[in-house]
């Protein structure tokens, strides 16, 4: 398990049951981004991964 993965556990805990919306996602990520202006390319790159899962070409 990457130390990373705890926080993805702890995200399915706290929250697996609920759902959001996309918009949702995204204002939490800008609000994030916002406060940790350091983390704007992993968050970017997240978003961008995310917004291209159906994409044939990746």
């Amino acid at each position: 398990m990457y130390f990373t993965d705890r926080g993805i556990e702890e995200l399915e805990a706290r929250r697996g049951d609920e759902e959001v919306t996309f918009a949702w996602l995204a204002e939490q990520l800008r609000t994030f981004v916002d406060l940790h202006p350091d983390f704007e390319t992993p968050v970017e790159r997240l978003a961008t991964w995310l917004a291209r899962l159906d994409d044939e070409d990746d």
